[in-house]
């Protein structure tokens, strides 16, 4: 990892092991790895950890402004697939909006591949609450 050889999607540590983790900060924080308590990647439930990256975890961050930068899929995915993980993330999203917000929490949204061009998404049509119907 120190020679910048990086294999892997995820880095997940316990408290204990932050120390040595921590010597690779140069490495791994600027390629958004580094392990963090907030994000739930240091825990000293590390199965639990592990099973949750495997199974399709969304990490994502929030910017000064609120703007909010997710991954949801890959080129290869189906529509299908493409659509249950944009409602799982719109979910996750209504989910962490604090109680004492007032007025419209979402109030622009809009979908991009890597390097394309965003596709505005009508705000209107993302569900009201925190449950999101499939259909």
């Amino acid at each position: 990892v120190q020679g910048g050889s990086i294999d892997f999607d995820r880095v997940i540590a316990t408290p204990d092991m932050m120390g040595v983790v921590g010597r690779l900060g140069k490495v791994l924080g600027p390629k958004g790895l580094m392990p963090n308590p907030k994000l739930g990647t240091v825990t000293m439930d590390v199965t639990k950890a592990v099973t949750d990256a495997k199974s399709g975890q969304v990490e994502f961050r929030v910017e000064k402004q609120g703007i909010v930068h997710a991954g949801v899929g890959k080129a290869s995915f189906s529509d299908a697939q493409l659509e249950e993980n944009i409602r799982a993330f719109v979910d996750a999203i209504l989910r962490a909006k604090p109680s004492g917000v007032k007025g419209t929490y979402v109030k622009k949204t809009a979908v991009s591949s890597t390097m394309g061009p965003g596709v505005r998404v009508d705000v209107s049509r993302l569900p009201s609450s925190p449950t999101v119907a499939v259909g």
